[in-house]
């Protein structure tokens, strides 16, 4: 992937005012009447985010007995957003942060706002693909928090076994399976309309295809060059409607939702369901005598070379430029603690991985569904490419509606792609990007 080009276009795409910064920096000592080292770890408020920061900062200070760290919490989302860029140009940013990977960690402007943080022993345990996502021309900012997913195929293992099938490397052998599948009265493909953000893994999921194609795709897409009514872009709309054609879908896709899908999959119902991995945490909960019996595997390309695994990155925490001296060698000891085998055996302990994490420093438990340990190897192999969302700014809103559409039958794939194109225009547009 030509990541220098990319990270250019997102510099220079972004559409984000500078974030400059504070002229009075933090002070450099830092320590309190205990003679300890104090920082502070700022996280999101949602999901087990607080639990397992706790946790994490237990197992440090209990290792660190010099550093103490003090947590502070925000809301996610938009709110969440506005307060983490007020906090860099205020200069009243915590001395370690919590935030994304990808397009929107390249709005923070983080040459001017972030330390660099090449020198630290763990980046080079990093995957590239997220060291692409955490990093500019000048140098690398972030460590990733927390474990990969992916947009891929779930199936069930029991059908395959059955039937004699194997696991499909390219779009026509992935087509013949489900031939196969319809023959024996199964489910060959579920999809779940009733929550229509689920109808988007046909596209969004195929973009590892994509970039494998045309390293160049997702910075010129930016600069305005690519377009999706366009191959191989095109490929995930007539991914979509091949299926609809051809009859895969289970009869109630319209008013199905995630959790049918799960249960579909899971019970064998049906054969695949292109979903986000993260699922498997509805597996454990609900179906956990089923777990050995469900896999999954990248969404095929025509070409098996052109096969690869579409990962969403973790976030990653950061640490501004504001955080100096003894606080900021604390700060990178206890960034470095949570990309170690202990602070990654602490994650997986208190979150449920959704994929294999992005260094080598952190393995998946033995004891992890199949599910997961099927991604491994496209990670070991070097076949894997992040979603378009962590290379470009670019989303329109309408995807999953006009997704909907394609996989209704209701809109022809080659409609469908210039309907989002447009939806996309009006988008970049609005982000005020060069070249739209």
């Amino acid at each position: 992937m030509n990541s220098t080009r990319i990270r250019r276009v997102l510099l220079a795409g972004v559409g984000v005012a500078a974030l400059a910064v504070p002229l009075a920096a933090c002070g450099s000592s830092g320590g309190n009447a205990e003679g300890k080292v104090e920082i502070t770890f700022l996280t999101g408020n949602t999901g087990t985010n607080v639990e397992v920061a706790e946790a994490l900062i237990a197992a440090f200070e209990k290792e660190n007995p010099d550093i103490s760290v003090k947590l502070e919490t925000q809301p996610a989302g938009t709110e969440g957003d506005n307060l983490i860029k007020t906090k860099l140009s205020t200069g009243e940013m915590s001395d370690v942060f919590y935030y994304n990977s990808g397009s929107l960690f390249q709005a923070l402007n983080p040459d001017q706002n972030l330390v660099a943080l090449d020198d630290q022993p763990w980046v080079d345990d990093l995957i590239d693909t997220m060291k692409d996502v955490v990093s500019t021309d000048k140098g690398i900012y972030g460590a990733p928090f927390g474990a990969t997913q992916a947009g891929a195929v779930v199936y069930n293992k029991k059908i395959y076994a059955d039937l004699g099938l194997q696991i499909p490397t390219t779009w026509d052998e992935f087509a013949a399976n489900n031939e196969k599948i319809k023959a024996a009265g199964i489910t060959p493909v579920i999809q779940t309309y009733g929550d229509t953000w689920t109808s988007q893994l046909f596209v969004l999921g195929d973009f590892g295809n994509v970039l494998a194609q045309d390293a160049d795709w997702a910075s010129d897409y930016t600069a305005g060059e690519r377009k999706y009514v366009d191959e191989p872009a095109l490929q995930g709309f007539e991914n979509q409607q091949e299926g609809f054609d051809a009859g895969w879908w289970n009869e109630d896709y319209a008013s199905a939702v995630y959790d049918d899908g799960a249960r579909m999959v899971a019970t064998g119902e049906g054969a695949h369901y292109p979903i986000l991995t993260g699922i498997v945490s509805t597996f454990q909960q609900n179906y956990p005598d089923e777990l050995d019996n469900i896999g999954v595997f990248a969404l095929p390309a025509k070409k098996a070379e052109d096969t690869k695994l579409t990962v969403w990155l973790p976030n990653a925490v950061y640490i501004p430029r504001t955080t100096e001296g003894d606080k900021l060698e604390a700060a990178k000891t206890f960034v470095a603690f949570i990309n170690s085998p202990g602070g990654c055996e602490i994650q997986t302990t208190v979150m449920v991985p959704s994929g294999p994490f992005a260094t080598s420093a952190c393995a998946l438990p033995d004891d992890v569904p199949g599910l997961l340990t099927d991604m491994q190897p496209y990670f070991d192999e070097g076949n894997t490419n992040p979603a378009l969302e962590f290379l470009s700014p670019i989303k329109g809103p309408n995807l999953e509606n006009i997704t909907v559409e394609v996989g209704s039958g209701i809109r022809s794939a080659k409609d469908g792609a210039a309907l989002y194109d447009e939806d996309v225009k009006k988008q970049a547009q609005q982000l005020g990007l060069d070249g739209w």
